[in-house]
């Protein structure tokens, strides 16, 4: 298997928490790493730019250009067909940190490769001052 590359991702500290515990209720191997490897910060201390869980942002396909909006969210609440993607997607997993101007890269389950920006985060949870949900 080879690495992942995470590259600079930054989480809040509540999110880490409810990501751990979702670790340890089921074997996540890619997200534990990511876990592992990334920055973590006070709720009120995370830039508007980053993508949290629950945030709302446009993502912008490397090869074509079309624009997509998406809500990271947790895996009870995905529904990929009304744009709500599960953290523990191949895209979810991709976005989780990242900040305007980052470039998510996944695998879809059938090899495809996709490279797509951080356009826009058009909500974001911690700076709406939505710390504790």
């Amino acid at each position: 298997m080879h690495a992942k590359n995470y590259g600079d991702r930054t989480l809040t500290e509540l999110d880490h928490v409810r990501l751990t515990k979702l670790v340890d209720a089921k074997s996540h191997p890619d997200l534990e790493e990511l876990l592992d490897m990334v920055e973590v910060l006070p709720s009120r201390e995370i830039a508007p730019d980053f993508v949290t869980m629950n945030s709302q942002v446009t993502i912008v396909d490397a090869r074509t250009g079309h624009r997509q909006k998406l809500t990271l969210c947790y895996p009870t609440a995905a529904e990929p067909a009304t744009g709500f993607v599960s953290v523990l997607s191949p895209v979810g997993m991709s976005l989780l940190g990242l900040r305007i101007g980052a470039t998510a890269q996944w695998q879809t389950p059938g090899g495809e490769e996709f490279n797509a920006q951080v356009a826009e985060v058009h909500y974001q949870p911690e700076a709406s001052g939505h710390y504790t949900t």
